[in-house]
């Protein structure tokens, strides 16, 4: 598969170049791809940014030199891209859990190997998977967001997000009761960079309700403008969209099902992630067949 190979050869010039200053687009161009697109996919095959990756093999590869007790601790610490002794020894011990000094007396050390993409993909296990691509017209939500850290898909993507969810029920309860259908809840992810992401919880709400929503007034309750709520608007756009078996907690299968979609899907289908919202739809049926629910996940592609 020619982007396997592509994206192998990318991982294969980060691990030439730990020693140098780390360039993305030329990471990116590695793989033939935008450096959105190279970003997106390599965070959810790998569970960590790139950025992330580079530290742990920069200190992986710092302690076994350390270990060797040849190499000077400033000197290594200049090598793999620290600016003074004192921020490499706060890495290395958030890593390692020892100082640099103490990795010269056969201390034990951790070690993040380096990837390769073929293993990676051999433990996502494949299976059918059904799609379908729509042009979806435009669509105005109502949301509040909070920043994450990490990639989207990774480890802590689903900690982050059950938290943000258990401590807003009371701003998901009134997006709820404005909403056209409160049987549809949105999540947003937009804004992905290095450091993280924004994520959206949302509710589709009509133009009356929008306006009210912000009137306090007619909300009958103080401090509405200070909860942080948005209007989001969703341009017309290209998905490919999937969804998760109908069941009564759906959760936990779509976290895997990105994975596998990014992994096996997207590579294959002549599609690119575009930098557009990615929208996750949870059919939730709170009044009817609760083993009915399921979760949509539609990626932006081109």
């Amino acid at each position: 598969m020619d982007w396997m190979e592509n994206m192998q050869r990318a991982i294969d010039y980060i691990e030439t170049h730990l020693d140098a200053e780390v360039d993305y687009e030329e990471i990116a161009a590695q793989a033939y791809c935008s450096r959105y697109h190279f970003h997106r996919v390599f965070g959810a095959i790998c569970g960590c940014t790139v950025g992330e990756y580079v530290r742990k093999r920069r200190l992986t590869l710092a302690a076994q030199e350390l270990a060797q007790k040849k190499a000077k601790v400033l000197d290594v610490a200049l090598k793999y891209g620290y600016d003074s002794p004192d921020s490499f020894s706060k890495a290395f011990f958030r890593f390692h859990g020892i100082l640099p000094s103490q990795a010269k007396r056969s201390a034990s050390l951790r070690s993040f190997p380096m990837i390769t993409l073929q293993n990676l993909l051999n433990d996502i296990g494949r299976c059918e998977m059904n799609y379908k691509i729509e042009e979806k017209e435009g669509k105005i939500l109502v949301g509040y967001k909070k920043r994450f850290f990490g990639v989207p898909y990774g480890e802590e993507r689903e900690k982050q997000e059950e938290e943000f969810f258990c401590t807003t029920r009371g701003k998901q309860w009134l997006l709820r009761g404005a909403s056209d259908n409160p049987e549809l809840d949105y999540c947003l992810i937009t804004n992905v960079d290095e450091e993280g992401y924004d994520f959206y919880i949302a509710s589709e709400v009509d133009e009356w309700g929008r306006q009210a929503l912000f009137d306090p007034t007619i909300m009958g309750i103080d401090g509405v403008e200070n909860m942080g709520f948005e209007i989001i608007e969703l341009k017309p756009q290209k998905y490919a969209v999937f969804q998760t078996e109908k069941q009564r907690r759906p959760v936990r299968e779509y976290m895997d099902l990105r994975r596998q979609i990014v992994g096996e899907w997207l590579p294959a289908a002549g599609y690119v992630l575009k930098d557009a919202p990615e929208v996750v739809v949870l059919h939730w049926k709170y009044y009817t067949d609760r083993d009915q629910k399921y979760i949509e996940i539609c990626l932006p592609i081109e």
